[in-house]
């Protein structure tokens, strides 16, 4: 499929009584097309998160990329030294799963009123924090399909405290692809193994996919644990996850 001519802009949403920044990416020729949640790693809405949004809206998606940590930090981004990877957990570890979702929500809500986007097909992807954090996300009625990258945390914590996120599997309502290295030091294989066996208990429509060769990160290009291989292939599963949930008929 050939990538399509897009705009893009910074806009707001409300959340609540809080504005929430977001970066928009959505094709420029006229028509009604999906829309699709991007959700950040611990870095922020940085140069790599804006590159996804938009390499979404060139397949054909209206893609929005909300500032998870608005209430903790506006206007942060960040690289990845070690300096920054501190920073960027102290703000996670400051959010709570009952406002990511109010603004995950946010963001849905301001695609749906878009005249360009079927607002019965919405999906979401994330990575790191943000893969954690779609696991979340994919509980939310409006959520048809949902892409996990490396989420750490997802069969042993919840952000803000509480259970488990795993333990909200039953909720989800759309289907789930999870993608892990299996060289992640911080996802060991018997978390993965725990989520992909929770997704079966409550048959929900899934695939988890295990990269052999790649480590925490492999998605993004701008990290040392960068594994081209692997986030191209799973760069194709995500497509096609989207095409059979979100486009199809």
């Amino acid at each position: 499929m050939a990538e399509q001519e897009i705009q893009t802009q910074q806009i707001q949403v409300s959340s609540g009584g809080l504005e929430i920044a977001a970066y928009l990416a959505q094709p420029s020729a006229a028509g009604t097309v999906p829309g699709v949640v991007v959700l950040q790693e611990i870095f922020g809405v940085n140069s790599h998160i804006r590159d996804v949004t938009e390499r979404i809206a060139k397949q054909g998606y209206v893609a929005i990329a909300p500032a998870l940590y608005q209430r903790q930090a506006p206007g942060f981004e960040t690289g990845y030294t070690p300096e920054d990877i501190q920073v960027g957990r102290e703000y996670k570890d400051k959010t709570k799963a009952s406002e990511l979702l109010g603004d995950i929500q946010a963001a849905i809500n301001y695609l749906k009123n878009l005249p360009n986007v079927a607002g019965d097909r919405i999906g979401c992807i994330g990575f790191c924090f943000g893969g954690h954090v779609a696991y979340l996300a994919a509980t939310l009625p409006d959520i048809k399909a949902t892409a996990s990258f490396y989420g750490a945390g997802i069969a042993t914590m919840t952000p803000g405290g509480s259970l488990p996120t795993v333990s909200r599997t039953g909720e989800i309502q759309g289907s789930l692809y999870a993608f892990f290295g299996e060289q992640d030091a911080s996802i060991p294989p018997e978390q993965v193994q725990k989520v992909e066996a929770a997704l079966k208990l409550h048959q929900i429509p899934h695939q988890v996919f295990r990269y052999p060769e790649a480590e925490h990160g492999f998605f993004c290009d701008q990290r040392a644990s960068y594994n081209s291989e692997a986030a191209q292939d799973a760069w194709q599963k995500v497509l096609q996850l989207f095409e059979t949930t979100l486009t199809a008929g």
